[in-house]
């Protein structure tokens, strides 16, 4: 226990919100000194290392994590360092539960399984911008069997639990944009009002049907809403341009259809970014990952669905089979107040060995 604080202090301590070099330095460099794994980083950052199963295996088993963070609130940055505290059982700072107290936990536990698969552990970088790290890696050929993605799934089902993640939501962002034709405001007929455009596409927003599917037994919903709204130049001229951003949930092989806005003249519909959604397509391997939680906690984890996008989108649509399970909470990432459950990691830590040992 002493010893995974102590490493997840030092991940937390190190900023990581602009340039994640320095953490990803850390964690190689204790992959070197503490593991015979083959280490590699690559040209963006990522640290991935490898550790073979004695006898050889037919499979491969990866931890996932990242170790790049959102910026920080000010309380939680002191002398160029960020404010690692601990009290009442919790350890506070940038990154604690998303997510350098998974990957520390994932760490230890590459480190210390005799796996009876091959095993893998890898930090990507600048997963909080869209997940481009992961994507590199698996470009240049990361891709094992399955992955455990350690991103947060305690306290989903019921408190005092680690639940096993089956499937998350993905996020397309997209902009809706009108067009108009500008005009004196004292003459409104002699223009086309873009704003007048892009309330009609608003109402189609509003009016979509969302999608819902099943992962192994587990209901996922999707989402789609409005969130920014900008246009016109002046208050005495028709706006002859006017944007609306629109955040969309994403379901596993399921989009709400806001092409449909393109049917209104002078409206067009642009993806910004589409983060995938993930759902594990191997039941066995759920159950195997749901057991090793079982056996590492008092409590009676569940299969659950979460609602926020990961890296384990990206892994999945490789073909990588994946879960997610780790440490965090609902409402503790990204906030000043960030913290980890210290018994959580140490729970983690022990669910992501007994997964290693048991694969």
């Amino acid at each position: 226990m002493d010893e995974l604080v102590e490493l997840t202090r030092n991940l937390v301590s190190i900023p990581s919100h602009e340039d994640e070099t320095a953490a990803g330095d850390y964690i190689e460099e204790w992959l070197r000194a503490e593991t015979n794994a083959d280490v590699t980083r690559d040209d963006v950052g990522n640290v991935i290392a490898h550790k073979a199963a004695d006898g050889g295996a037919d499979t491969s088993l990866a931890l996932v994590g990242h170790h790049d963070v959102v910026p920080p609130d000010e309380s939680q940055v002191d002398g160029g360092e960020y404010v690692v505290e601990a009290r009442d059982g919790r350890l506070y700072g940038r990154g604690a539960a998303d997510m350098k107290g998974s990957v520390a936990a994932s760490m230890l536990a590459f480190r210390d399984a005799d796996p009876s698969c091959d095993l893998a552990f890898a930090s990507f970088i600048a997963e909080e911008l869209g997940g481009d790290g992961a994507r590199h890696a698996i470009e240049g050929g990361f891709s094992p069997d399955c992955a455990i993605v350690a991103e947060g799934s305690t306290n989903y089902s019921k408190a005092g639990v680690t639940d096993v993640v089956v499937a998350h939501r993905g996020r397309r962002a997209s902009t809706v944009t009108a067009h108009g034709t500008a005009a004196h405001a004292s003459e409104p007929e002699a223009g086309e009002n873009a704003i007048y455009r892009a309330s009609d596409a608003v109402d189609i927003v509003r009016e979509c049907d969302v999608p819902t599917v099943s992962v192994l037994g587990n209901d996922l919903s999707g989402s789609v809403v409005v969130t920014e709204i900008h246009g016109g130049s002046a208050w005495n001229v028709i706006p002859d341009t006017c944007d609306v951003t629109v955040d969309e949930r994403t379901v596993p092989g399921e989009h709400a259809d806001l092409s449909a806005v393109e049917e209104i003249d002078g409206v067009e519909w642009t993806v910004e970014q589409d983060l995938p959604p993930m759902e594990c397509d191997d039941p066995d391997f759920a159950e195997a990952v749901l057991a090793a939680a079982r056996d590492a906690q008092d409590g009676d984890p569940e299969q659950v669905t979460k609602p926020h996008a990961t890296d384990a989108g990206w892994l999945a649509q490789a073909g990588v089979t994946c879960v997610v399970c780790g440490a965090s909470e609902p409402g503790e990432a990204h906030t000043k107040n960030e913290s980890v459950d210290i018994d959580v990691l140490a729970r983690c830590y022990r669910i992501y060995r007994n997964a290693a040992e048991t694969r």
